[in-house]
This record gives structure tokens, C-alpha cells and sequence, in this order.
């Protein structure tokens, strides 16, 4: 019998609900992860911040405030 489908492993960084912030952001506000995507290209994660929706990898983000690049 031929199945279909294949299972599949994810390995994600961040989980759903959880806040990070990103590496980039010089006001280092806290967003919160509300999907996450499976792409050829990796995991994108739904970052929410205020009214804000935007998608990110996970090599962008943080769990830790970057203190020293919100006072630059």
C-alpha cells in the first residue's frame, strides 16, 4: 500500500504565544509569535506587535531585549 503522506518533523525555535524581540528593531518592543508557516525555505514565524502583523526567521529574532541597541 502506497501512502501519501509523509510525516514530518518540526524543529521550531519559538513557540506560539511566546514574546521575542528582533535583533534589528533599535526600539526593541516585544512581539508575540501567532503562526508559524512551513516553507521550503525553513519556518517563518507571525510576529505580532501592537496592530502590527509581520514574518520573520528565526535567525532574526530573540528572546532577550538588546539592551544595548535600544539606547543607540
Amino acid at each position: 500500500m502506497n501512502n501519501r503522506f509523509t510525516k514530518m518533523i518540526i524543529d521550531n525555535k519559538f513557540d506560539l504565544k511566546q514574546i521575542v524581540y528582533l535583533k534589528t528593531d533599535k526600539d526593541q518592543y516585544p512581539r508575540i509569535v501567532v503562526r508559524i508557516q512551513v516553507s521550503l525555505m525553513g519556518l517563518l514565524y507571525c510576529l505580532n506587535q501592537g496592530t502590527l502583523e509581520s514574518w520573520h526567521y528565526d535567525f532574526e529574532m530573540t528572546e532577550e531585549k538588546d539592551l544595548v541597541i535600544s539606547f543607540s
